[in-house]
């Protein structure tokens, strides 16, 4: 029962990572060295730096007590879901701002870059037709893997922001020191970490024809 909203959660703090990674680490790696590369690097770090207990409290301060704009916690609505994926996607964000700017460096260098700007192509196309799905394997990687870690780690976030899921039902099972249910909570996140791992492979093929699921 508390499964879908643990994947929910997951899919949803993915989504908010991937909104934000993926323009931020296009802009940063195809102006190298200048302001906004500098402005990216600077909010990565500081999402890598911020754990999940320090921002999950500063969302629910900032856009709940103080502006008043969304629910502190619970699962009612689309509403209810913002913050927790937003506090669950920023440390993400963060990781994959990273590895698509040093993709887009890499890739920016080969050969066939020039070649399609030889051919007349826009800047943009360059970079978003061919830069980024030729760079985008490595992100995958860390897609795939982190979205295991996102079920995890929701744990914390699910506490914090009242959210009805496995991270909670594991919390509470410990309290109550039932011990068939947390082997059954971890047992379950196991299981989707080994599947988000299955499902990158297949990714790899749709990427890049060239390489074969065996």
């Amino acid at each position: 029962a508390r499964y879908p909203a643990t994947i929910e959660l997951a899919l949803a703090g993915l989504a908010v990572a991937i909104i934000i990674s993926m323009p931020l680490g296009v802009m940063a790696g195809s102006n190298q060295g200048k302001l906004i590369d500098k402005i990216a690097s600077i909010v990565a770090l500081l999402g890598i730096s911020t754990p999940g207990f320090v921002l999950g409290p500063l969302v629910i301060y900032l856009f709940a007590l103080k502006l008043d704009l969304l629910p502190v916690s619970g699962r009612y609505g689309i509403e209810y879901l913002i913050l927790p994926a937003l506090t669950l996607g920023a440390a993400l964000a963060a990781i994959l701002t990273r590895m698509v700017r040093s993709s887009v460096i890499e890739e920016l260098n080969e050969d066939y870059v020039r070649t399609a700007r030889a051919k007349g192509l826009s800047e943009r196309q360059v970079i978003y037709k061919h830069v980024l799905k030729n760079g985008l394997i490595p992100v995958v990687t860390v897609v795939g893997l982190q979205f295991g870690v996102l079920v995890a780690g929701a744990i914390i976030t699910q506490v914090i922001l009242s959210w009805p899921g496995l991270g909670r039902l594991t919390i509470d099972a410990i309290n109550s020191r039932d011990y068939p249910m947390v082997q059954g909570c971890i047992l379950m996140i196991a299981l989707t970490y080994i599947l988000a791992n299955m499902l990158t492979d297949f990714t790899y093929r749709l990427l890049d024809p060239r390489i074969k699921v065996e």
